[in-house]
């Protein structure tokens, strides 16, 4: 049965013979009009600006959290961070970029149309998953930040990590139950405030603190280019910054909201690597410089490093307005992610019918409520593991490490699937075509699997545990979030599952689609 063969609700099948044509030609023009209807949606959708989608995509994958990670390094953390740069997060800006001008509806399009629509759901779905341990390590790193202004022991305490992410967290929910608009114009004032102001300010800090005379805390000279090896554990820390760069397609599920996708997307992926890039190597210089390497917290080591500066200069007042600003960038980007993936996820599960249809109900502002929701249980108990977990710091590694391979299947498959497309459809009309794709492609495609395979040998942060049942926890949460569950969906899938409404917006979109890559301004496009 092909996907126009469902009928909506209430809506009799063909009896027999007899009345075939008649309800056949019924059906048609219910279909004919419905893919009207969601043309005309589509047409009078919000419109959204190419800078505000790189301001969204910059909150979505920059922040400061990750850099007294790297700070501990000195001046070897610009090749920790450049290293993972360019052969991952340029081949996946290059590659994103080509994809979404040729193929709107994001990971999941690009990977149906490359290799097959079973692994386009997995792809969509790890891009899924992997926030539901995100969000904790996400909010553990807020709740130190506000911690360290009330009471820094709080830091450190279980209980009050976990009770801070379950208020966050369901506070998130909420906003983006009110609709995309409001969460665009908060997570772009979230990066504003708490990202590029408090960034700026302590670089800027840095350096008149050097300028002073003062000695770098740690040193700034040719012979600590490199961080020192120490084998495979040396290599686990790079791993985790393609985590801090993994994010820069998600966004792609807007492209419909450009004016001119073909050229604007590019434009801003382009925009928002520069931005990444700043964000992340010069705030964790400046940190290097005024707080020493033994002395630095994985969750609270930016509010240290503006304390440090702040009492230096004399204006420690200065430390809650930061906190509150690092709060809001946090929660800005949280708001971005709660909208792009699960809304990825929403949009091909009601066309393909792979979720049930509670999960794919829709409140009156037309958000996917019951998805977040369901989602929400699942990090609330994730969250209780805070409170259990003696050491936060090792929670919080854990779960960095999880989300980190969970999101890597998303990058084997958008990496394999843009290969493939170039060479058995090579004449697609394409807005933006990446230079060399084939070898960029297949330098993400490496680097994304041994980032994985690496991921597996446990570092310096996770203490002194147990390697084997360090394995164990990330091999188990890969497996189940980003393998067995997936799997499951796919085989208790159901085609009354799927939308009439979601077939005919499909339908609008591809007609809308090809009328874009065959119009006489775009024929040079390939």
């Amino acid at each position: 049965m092909s996907s126009m063969d469902v009928p909506s609700s209430g809506q009799s099948r063909p009896g027999g013979p007899g009345g075939d044509g008649d309800t056949g030609g019924g059906r048609e023009a219910a279909t004919r009009e419905r893919t009207g209807a969601a043309a005309t949606r589509l047409a009078n959708a919000p419109r959204m600006s190419w800078v505000t989608l790189a301001f969204m995509t910059t909150a979505s994958v920059a922040s400061l959290r990750s850099a007294p990670t790297m700070a501990v390094y000195g001046l070897a953390c610009v090749f920790l961070y450049l290293l993972p740069a360019i052969v991952f997060l340029l081949p996946t800006a290059l590659v994103s970029a080509e994809l979404a001008s040729g193929w709107e509806g994001g990971v999941y399009r690009w990977v149906s149309e490359g290799l097959s629509k079973p692994l386009g759901f997995l792809a969509v779905w790890c891009q899924f998953a992997m926030t539901i341990f995100y969000y904790p390590s996400l909010l553990a790193y807020v709740a130190s930040t506000i911690a360290y202004v009330v009471d820094p022991s709080l830091a450190n305490n279980g209980p009050y990590t976990a009770i801070v992410i379950m208020v966050l967290y369901w506070t998130g929910v909420w906003v983006s139950s009110r609709g995309t608009k409001a969460v665009a114009g908060l997570s772009s004032a979230g990066l504003v405030i708490g990202t590029l102001i408090p960034g700026t300010l302590l670089v800027v800090l840095g350096f008149v603190f050097l300028g002073q005379g003062n000695a770098s805390a740690a040193p700034m000279n040719a012979a600590h280019l490199f961080p020192e090896w120490t084998g495979l554990a040396s290599l686990v820390l790079i791993v985790n910054n393609f985590l801090s760069y993994s994010g820069m397609e998600m966004n792609a599920v807007h492209v419909s909201s450009l004016r001119d996708p073909a050229r604007e997307f590019p434009r801003s992926m382009f925009t928002a690597s520069g931005m990444v890039l700043a964000i992340f190597i010069l705030p964790a210089l400046a940190i290097s410089w005024v707080v020493p390497s033994s002395e630095l917290s994985l969750t609270a080591g930016v509010m240290q490093a503006f304390d440090a500066f702040f009492q230096y200069f004399h204006i420690g007042w200065l430390t809650p307005v930061i906190a509150v600003a690092l709060v809001s960038a946090s929660l800005g980007g949280m708001l971005t992610w709660l909208a792009g993936p699960s809304k990825g996820l929403l949009m091909i599960s009601r066309q393909e019918g792979y979720l049930p249809p509670f999960l794919q109900r829709l409140n009156k502002e037309g958000i996917q409520q019951n998805l977040l929701v369901t989602q929400g249980v699942v990090t609330t108990v994730i969250a209780l593991a805070y409170a259990l977990i003696p050491n936060v710091s090792s929670a919080y590694w854990i779960f960095s490490v999880i989300t980190t391979q969970v999101y890597l299947i998303v990058y084997l498959l958008m990496f394999a699937a843009a290969i493939r497309l170039r060479r058995t459809r090579p004449d697609h009309p394409r807005g933006y075509r990446a230079p060399a794709l084939v070898p960029i492609s297949v330098t993400g495609l490496v680097a994304s699997a041994a980032a994985m395979a690496i991921g597996f040998v446990p570092s310096s942060q996770f203490g002194s545990g147990s390697a084997w049942s360090y394995v164990a926890i990330v091999g188990g949460g890969l497996a189940v979030l980003g393998l067995l569950i997936p799997y499951l969906f796919l085989r208790l899938r159901k085609p009354e599952w799927r939308s009439p409404d979601a077939q005919a917006e499909l339908a609008a979109q591809e007609a809308a689609e090809l009328h874009r890559t065959e119009g006489p301004d775009r024929g040079g496009a390939s």
